[in-house]
């Protein structure tokens, strides 16, 4: 018989969600704006003190509009933090630049802020200055912002930061995403709250976001034709997808405290164990929502033979991003820094980390990382 699947990160509903649905349905909003999209866009600005939110449908498309509403355009470079999903760097390439990639620290597996400088200062010698700053928050992490954003300042480049794993986590009370010029947030469904699909642009001004709305429903300008005199994009979320994403903020806390929980059982479990290691918060100014909950094991194999021995008891989990310097696609494009993002991917595991976890699951999984450990 075949073992229960336990999934890395499965999404979580609730109840509350097919109410909003069921009301767009009896009110015929079945279209990219309605009552929930506007309510959900609230619901945001709400819970992370964003002014202005903008509703979309990916991260992806959030992190393109913002490059477009910075005036990226081809032959520009983008700094990038490189231990990352592609999702992040790919729009750099959609306007024709190039991504430059900055290599993580150890301090919380986001971009280091001594690499970033060195790197702004290198492309002002080749007489290339960034157009922007893309910052990832790893597995809702915060990054060491008060850094980055010193040097964002200092050499007048626009910070974009991805918070599409973060939603949820602070640096020194204040929610990730509305640090930079622009943060972005992504409810795929994977994350710790979810649209089915989707994402959010949030900014503190008004303007970049009224434009945003603008670019993401195909540019179409107030007339009563069709008439345009931009390119536009067909990004906006839809008014379903925004009923079921109005629900999961009603119980976003609670499904925080459900994977920090997650996070805890690991980490107690495996204290006493030196083959092992997590990423601690690095101190009271750092919280993070532990999106998901990762293991450094000691060296690549030990992480494979731990995911195959997961893998065989139906279990997923998943290493650790590829850095995007490392990737085919990127082999070309520069990187400033060292072998510390390689290097956790070659030693890191992401576990099981779902807010709907049975204690039986995480028990299961640390009973077989308890037994492999000690081989």
């Amino acid at each position: 018989m075949n073992e229960k699947k336990i999934w890395l990160s499965s999404p979580h509903m609730g109840s509350q969600e097919f109410e909003f649905v069921k009301e767009a349905f009896d009110t015929n909003w079945i279209a990219p704006l309605g009552p929930n999209v506007d309510g959900f866009e609230q619901d945001i600005c709400n819970y992370t003190g964003a002014p202005y939110t903008a509703a979309l449908s990916s991260g992806t498309a959030a992190i393109h509009l913002a490059l477009i509403l910075l005036n990226v355009q081809a032959g520009d470079e983008v700094l990038c933090s490189s231990f990352t999903f592609s999702a992040t760097c790919n729009p750099i390439v959609y306007q024709g630049a190039t991504p430059v990639f900055i290599d993580s620290e150890e301090k919380t597996w986001n971009m280091n802020p001594d690499v970033l400088e060195a790197a702004i200062k290198d492309r002002l010698l080749k007489g290339k200055k960034p157009k922007a700053i893309i910052l990832v928050h790893l597995y809702g992490m915060p990054a060491q912002l008060d850094k980055i954003i010193t040097i964002a300042n200092n050499y007048d480049i626009p910070l974009i930061e991805d918070a599409a794993e973060a939603l949820g986590s602070t640096y020194r009370g204040k929610s990730l995403g509305v640090f930079g010029k622009f943060g972005i947030y992504s409810f795929n469904g994977n994350k710790i709250i979810t649209t089915s699909g989707g994402g959010a642009l949030v900014s503190a001004e008004k303007a970049l976001i009224d434009r945003t709305r603008f670019l993401a429903t195909q540019a179409r300008d107030a007339a009563p034709h069709y008439q345009h005199s931009a390119i536009g994009y067909n990004y906006r979320m839809s008014n379903i997808s925004a009923g079921i994403g109005r629900g999961q903020m009603m119980v976003l806390d609670k499904r925080i405290k459900q994977r920090r929980a997650n996070y805890h059982h690991y980490v107690t479990s495996l204290e006493n164990n030196t083959n092992v290691s997590f990423l601690p918060e690095p101190s009271a100014d750092y919280f993070s929502n532990r999106w998901l909950s990762c293991i450094l094991l000691k060296n690549y194999h030990e992480r494979e033979r731990i995911r195959l021995a997961l893998e065989k008891r139906n279990i997923e989990s998943r290493p650790l991003w590829k850095p995007m310097h490392l990737q085919p696609i990127f082999q070309e494009a520069p990187f400033y820094g060292t072998d510390v993002s390689e290097t956790l991917f070659e030693r890191g595991l992401c576990l099981p980390s779902g807010s709907n976890l049975e204690e039986t699951d995480l028990q299961k999984v640390t009973d077989i990382l308890k037994e492999h450990l000690t081989i």
